[in-house]
């Protein structure tokens, strides 16, 4: 699903125009931004929860030429998913 696609969902569902559904979805994707990059974990019961992760840096190999590299230290999002999302998506619930 793109976030497209997820806009047009929540416009039919409930009965939003487009740009309405858009600043929905925008808005609450610029506040899990916001919250990851303040070192804030952000959790959806019952989805998942995303948290920033830091990664030191090291010396690694350019697998094309075998040169030495240097990897500079970094941060990126890290998701885990929730109990109830994994026991859907494999077909464990007695929902639907």
């Amino acid at each position: 699903m793109t976030k497209g696609e997820l806009i047009d969902v929540i416009a039919q569902r409930e009965g939003f125009n487009q740009r309405k559904a858009e600043i929905v979805v925008n808005t609450i994707f610029d506040a899990m931004r916001d919250a990851l990059r303040d070192g804030d974990r952000v959790e959806i019961r019952g989805f998942g929860s995303f948290e920033v992760r830091n990664y030191e840096a090291y010396r690694g190999r350019n697998p094309k030429t075998g040169e030495e590299v240097y990897v500079a230290a970094k941060k990126a999002p890290f998701f885990k998913t929730g109990k109830e999302l994994r026991e859907r998506v494999n077909g464990e619930d007695d929902e639907d």
